[in-house]
């Protein structure tokens, strides 16, 4: 029996649950009949031995449970396991799932060699009467209802509500449980300008279907960033929360946001459910929470659904368009949408590997439905990355911008259409004005899509507006402020404006982030470059080699470090052997930057012709690429940059 004592003015209430097997601890929830763990309302996946080592420590909150007791408890009999072992993993599973860690408990406290103690407070959620210690005792056992005489019976009833109304009072005043706190905060409407939606859970137990549950987190990202008053932080950046250790408050302290949504999907058959709550950031009040069922091919309509509720939760002001939007209802073929997020998924990990691995799941997705834009797009974002890294040719970008018009002419009002479209006009086309007016469509059909900002600030550096590209990337920063790309494309933006202190300390941020992460490496080289330290430019460059697995960018970089360091010996033997025919594509462009840094001008020249004549990804960049200085004032080079429309 769980007994709650609350302390008043030196005398004590305590209050019996004599048939309740419900009790609240914090935000959580246990039925310790039906062996359920809920949590702001939803249920949590939590197995079986996990919720038997809870309900032990439950039962005594505040008092140490042994570690032989809870072995009896979990593995009664003769019983053959590793009982360390067993019962670590079940408390780091129940640490888990409340959120709770070893170092900084809030509920499973360690006692090192002995055993365990819960800390929070326990509350019955079904209180049937509260009296003052001591408590009569019944001898004789209990007595019938129908033998009381109905005066008896009235009394004992107006006793036990005051009773009640007595301790609900003082429950109240007391803010037992944030009990007061979460009563009266909601009469108050909430103020919330940016939200962060955490990785929906994936409550399959198959792990294969996670591809699903991200594409759900992704989705109804997109639909809640369409309200233009609201700042929606994108999925990159909620990604690493993916199995959270960190309270939600510090979680969102992290990603500046003032509200959280977290939750779950599960997926049998053609039958989705997804389970939704809303936190308040700040104090991790649970606002609301909400369960839907739908069929799958009815996904979208349940995706914008849930958007709209969770705008009216937070008083989002949505103006008539964004209701429009949110509205519209569009059924989708069941493979194509699967198809669809398993490209989306593989697409996300950013190597040649999983790249190509999403392309092929988006050429599913758009056999089964050619009418389905969003993997059209999807496919054109693949050949943009596979053109632009120097995985394929830039024929990849010809191809992203016949796709991203397909996208178009189906869905206008997809704004990763139009910002696909802007890449290719700008990579592939060099038509400056035209890329300039579809990312500004892209940012205007959704201003929460921080690929637009990022992209575009890609055209405004290019264009020497260095300014407004540092301003534009920050934007998209604003959006995914632990984007490890937009994080070390600021340190870009800067390094082009040739602001090199300032481009230094913001690619020493996105090393912080992620030391493995290859193209931060990169830019740190070509910064170090500049700075004149070349041994670390070389061993930058050889890191991002090591850790892309040898693409041909970051070999191309280490020629480049060589020569400036005046090794040429070592840079040349680089270079010659990327003049041999491979396998692997390698620009003209970057085997202009060697020679240049070799003292080549002329070969540096020819190569920027072959460049040139081949549409080379990079070459939008020749009017600001610090590696061409050498080259500036030579008519022939200066003949280039006019002949690139970028500037015209």
């Amino acid at each position: 029996m769980i007994n709650c004592r609350y302390l008043v003015r030196g005398s004590a209430i305590t209050i019996h649950p004599s048939s309740t097997r419900v009790v609240r601890f914090g935000i959580f929830e246990a039925d310790l009949t039906t062996g359920e763990l809920r949590k702001n309302g939803l249920r949590q996946k939590l197995p079986a031995q996990p919720f038997q080592l809870l309900q032990a420590l439950l039962e005594r909150p505040g008092e140490m449970v042994t570690r032989e007791e809870l072995r009896q408890r979990l593995w009664p009999g003769n019983t053959f396991v590793d009982y360390d072992l067993g019962l670590k993993k079940a408390v780091n599973r129940l640490r888990e799932v409340l959120g709770d860690s070893a170092d900084n408990p809030r509920f499973i406290e360690t006692i090192p060699r002995h055993g365990y103690r819960f800390m929070g407070g326990v509350l019955p959620l079904s209180v049937p009467i509260a009296s003052t210690e001591p408590q009569a005792a019944v001898s004789g056992g209990q007595l019938e209802r129908s033998a009381l005489p109905a005066k008896a019976r009235f009394s004992g009833k107006l006793i036990a509500t005051l009773s009640l109304a007595v301790a609900a009072a003082l429950l109240l005043w007391f803010d037992a449980d944030n009990l007061r706190t979460r009563i009266f905060a909601r009469a108050r409407p909430l103020e919330v300008h940016s939200i962060a939606v955490l990785p929906l859970l994936n409550l399959t137990g198959d792990a294969s279907q996670d591809y699903f549950a991200d594409g759900m987190t992704e989705a109804l990202t997109t639909d809640l960033a369409r309200m233009e008053t609201l700042q929606v932080l994108s999925r990159y950046s909620t990604m690493q929360y993916k199995q959270p250790k960190k309270p939600l408050s510090e979680i969102a302290k992290e990603l500046h946001a003032d509200a959280i949504v977290e939750g779950s999907v599960q997926r049998s058959g053609d039958r989705v459910e997804i389970n939704v709550q809303l936190i308040q950031a700040s104090n991790d009040e649970h606002l609301w929470a909400k369960s839907y069922q739908r069929n799958l091919r009815d996904v979208l309509d349940l995706q914008r659904e849930v958007a709209r509720a969770i705008a009216g939760e937070i008083r989002v002001a949505v103006t008539p368009q964004e209701k429009e939007k949110l509205a519209q209802r569009r059924s989708v073929n069941p493979d194509a949408y699967q198809a669809y997020l398993k490209g989306r998924y593989y697409w996300n990990q950013r190597s040649e590997t999983s790249i190509k691995r999403g392309r092929e799941y988006f050429e599913q997705a758009i056999e089964k439905d050619p009418t389905y834009a969003p993997a059209l797009s999807g496919l054109a974002d693949v050949a943009d990355a596979l053109s632009w890294y120097g995985f394929e040719s830039p024929q990849s970008f010809v191809r992203s911008r016949q796709l991203a018009l397909k996208a178009i002419a189906l869905d206008d009002s997809l704004a990763e259409g139009h910002a696909s479209l802007a890449m290719g006009l700008f990579y592939s086309d060099w038509d400056g004005a035209g890329a300039e007016r579809e990312f500004l469509r892209a940012i205007e059909l959704d201003p929460n899509y921080a690929n637009a900002h990022h992209w575009y600030s890609d055209l405004l550096g290019a264009t020497g507006r260095h300014q407004e590209a540092i301003s534009e990337e920050k934007r998209a920063l604003g959006i995914e402020p632990v984007s490890l790309i937009m994080n070390t494309w600021l340190a870009r933006r800067y390094y082009f404006g040739r602001q090199i202190d300032a481009a230094s300390v913001q690619c020493s941020k996105a090393l912080e982030l992620n030391g493995d992460f290859a193209p931060a490496r990169y830019q740190m080289g070509l910064i170090d470059i500049e700075q004149k330290n070349y041994g670390a430019a070389i061993a930058e460059f050889q890191k991002a080699k090591e850790l892309s697995g040898g693409a041909t960018i970051y070999i191309a970089a280490v020629a480049r470090g060589y020569a400036a360091s005046g090794r040429k010996d070592q840079a040349l033997k680089i270079y010659e052997l990327l003049k041999r025919p491979g396998e692997k594509y390698v620009s003209p462009y970057w085997m202009a930057q060697i020679a240049a840094g070799l003292g080549e001008k002329n070969e540096a020249l020819q190569w920027l012709e072959t460049a040139w004549a081949g549409r080379a990804v990079w070459m939008v960049m020749l009017s600001v690429d610090p590696a061409f200085d050498p080259l500036r004032s030579d008519p022939r080079f200066q003949s280039f940059v006019r002949r690139i429309h970028l500037l015209q």
